[in-house]
């Protein structure tokens, strides 16, 4: 934000030479009773400061908050203040130098006890001017100082408006987090660094979920105001985790709450029942992680009537998950061959190291007599479409699927709105959503586990982040709910596949272990995990 000031003219100050000498005589020989109301010198130890920050002043939320106490929010741009509340300014104090050559100046003046003649008196005059006004900027007389009271609290929030000023005094995180949010799609910097300020004492990583999700909304408001895009993940200003770090964290949410799960064992058993009579299986993981969702399916073939299948998987990736793996795809390949090894299952493993937006046709290497599965879980909502670039990667890919003739496509995905959706809806999505998140893990963590802040941190914030302050192929966190699939599937020439009422039960089972507020809905063909009335992943198939 920036601070206008208006500086006086000359003429509406004191002008020295234009005075009597007798009146001159007084403001020179006795500083101390009249310039002292003019200069505030730093001689108090106690003053209040007057902040303007930019948005990229402000530091980010770190998670050595844990305590619940917020960040400090430092800023070089201070104007000081004096207890009695005059302005220190740092810049504009006489020097000991212009001191002195004032008091030499008029010095000069008085040993001569009388003027000879008026040019000598108008060119001491004016000469004393010089060194006492010197430049405009170092003006500091009573007039000038009435400037500073423009600076102080009361005039900021004189300028909010009304309704402004009573949201804040109801202190509700929500209502401010929202407000902030427009303030910033409207670039009304004056409410946004109030709201801002209110905002940083009523958030904390280790706090309320609202509390928490808000602290990380509001790093995207501050990235998305700073332009910080293409350094997105950089906005939190954590350490970025070691390898195995990154993998525990991840690991740790796989187990306290069941949306992977969720999504991995509907899809399991779609494949499973496609497969059931096929010799041949080969299955296309356009997001193969950690290859951890083929584990059970190996287990569940190997013990199908008649024998195991020959099974061959191509895993794709790129060095997002190769980092959180701590290596490439060779160590996946490694541990299905170890796990179909110990069934008794022929197996084949084909890495695929780039990008699913890169893959084509001739990178799968499909081959006749495979009954083919393509699975896309979590991971479609990653590849930009026509609303971010002419090649349409997401319905490009679809449209190379349907040609290879799958017997079975699954699909698993948020069922969130943050694709096309505008600025201000998609920033109310990612709070309704993510809120429902915030609170599922809050049942099942601490509040101050130093692993509950690590998994959030990690693991979702930088998706909220980037949802909120990037924009075109900088936001790679673009959701759409499954209405819009639906449609994106059938334009590629795709028929839904029935889930089978035996996984519908399994599920259940699964979420026996887990807290009674989480929901499965089957609608229309698919299934939805909610938390509450909030559904939150819906997984689906294709043929």
């Amino acid at each position: 934000m920036q601070t206008s000031q208006n500086h006086e003219s000359l003429d509406g100050a004191t002008r020295f030479y234009l005075q009597p000498l007798n009146e001159l005589e007084s403001y020179l020989l006795a500083p101390s009773d009249n310039l002292d109301h003019c200069i505030s010198y730093e001689g108090g130890s106690h003053c209040t400061q007057f902040s303007v920050q930019t948005p990229e002043q402000y530091s980010a939320i770190e998670s050595s908050t844990a305590g619940g106490s917020c960040p400090a929010y430092n800023s070089p741009s201070t104007v000081s203040f004096s207890p009695n509340g005059s302005p220190v300014c740092q810049q504009d104090r006489l020097s000991d130098m212009n001191h002195s050559s004032y008091i030499n100046c008029y010095s000069d003046l008085s040993r001569s006890g009388t003027v000879d003649n008026v040019n000598d008196l108008e060119h001491k005059l004016r000469e004393l001017e010089n060194v006492m006004l010197g430049p405009e900027s170092q003006i500091l007389c009573a007039q000038n100082i009435t400037v500073s009271g423009a600076l102080n609290q009361n005039s900021l929030e004189a300028q909010l408006s009304k309704q402004t000023v009573e949201m804040i005094q109801r202190r509700n995180v929500k209502e401010i987090l929202v407000a902030c949010a427009k303030a910033v799609l409207d670039n009304d910097l004056l409410t946004y660094e109030r709201l801002m300020s209110e905002l940083r004492s009523m958030v904390s990583v280790s706090g309320e979920p609202l509390q928490r999700l808000a602290a990380y909304m509001l790093e995207g408001l501050v990235a998305r105001l700073s332009s910080s895009g293409s350094s997105i993940y950089k906005a939190l200003r954590c350490k970025e985790p070691t390898s195995d770090e990154l993998l525990s964290y991840m690991h740790f949410l796989y187990e306290v709450c069941p949306y992977f799960k969720f999504g991995y064992l509907s899809a399991n058993g779609a494949i499973a029942d496609a497969m059931k009579d096929e010799n041949r299986v080969h299955i296309i993981d356009f997001q193969i992680s950690q290859g951890s969702q083929w584990i059970t399916l190996i287990h569940a073939l190997a013990a199908r009537p008649g024998g195991p299948p020959h099974i061959r998987i191509t895993g794709i990736d790129d060095s997002t998950s190769a980092y959180a793996r701590g290596g490439g795809l060779e160590i996946v390949g490694q541990r299905l061959s170890i796990v179909a090894e110990s069934c008794k299952v022929p197996f084949e493993f084909h890495a695929v190291p780039i990008s699913a937006c890169d893959v084509e046709s001739e990178h799968l290497k499909v081959q006749p007599g495979e009954a083919l599965a393509v699975n896309f879980a979590l991971m479609l909502h990653h590849m930009p479409d026509e609303s971010v670039t002419t090649k349409n990667h997401r319905d490009r890919i679809l449209r190379m699927v349907k040609n290879m003739s799958p017997k079975v496509v699954t699909l698993i995905e948020q069922e969130s709105n943050t694709n096309t959706a505008p600025f201000l809806p998609r920033f109310m999505e990612t709070l309704d959503y993510y809120l429902a998140i915030f609170e599922s893990i809050d049942v099942a963590l601490p509040r101050d586990q130093k692993e509950r802040i690590n998994v959030e941190q990690f693991c979702l914030a930088r998706e909220i982040v980037n949802i909120i302050a990037c924009e075109g192929l900088e936001r790679v966190e673009r959701h759409e709910r499954l209405g819009k699939w639906r449609l994106r599937f059938s334009m590629a020439g795709f028929t839904p596949y029935p889930l089978s009422s035996f996984v519908n039960a399994t599920i259940k089972t699964l979420l026996e272990n887990y807290c009674k507020d989480y929901r499965l809905e089957e609608r229309d063909g698919a299934l939805y995990l909610g938390w509450k009335n909030k559904d939150l992943v819906a997984s689906c198939a294709w043929k």
